[in-house]
């Protein structure tokens, strides 16, 4: 059975001091897409997190994008994706 994508907020879990690889670990351990503004460092670490670990996902907002529109563009994701579809995949916003 496939899973819709569900967005939520995991207030206090990831503090902005957690390393790349930790953030990553936390979102796979939580089986939540990972949705970041750190275009520069974390496709990387998502290479290297995925050559070891399977991630449900991320998604990368570079700081440039206004935030209307990249919760516009993330809501447009929701519908027509399985979480499964994102399965060590990242994408960059704006599609």
């Amino acid at each position: 059975m496939s899973r819709k994508l569900i967005f939520e907020l995991p207030q206090g879990i990831i503090s902005e001091r957690m390393k790349d690889p930790e953030v990553l670990a936390v979102a796979g351990s939580l089986g939540r897409i990972l949705v970041t503004h750190d275009v520069r460092t974390m496709p990387r670490h998502f290479g290297e997190f995925i050559a070891k670990s399977e991630s449900p996902g991320l998604i990368l907002i570079p700081r440039f994008v206004p935030m209307g529109q990249a919760i516009e563009e993330v809501l447009l994701i929701c519908p027509v994706s399985e979480a499964e579809e994102w399965t060590n995949l990242f994408r960059r916003l704006p599609l």
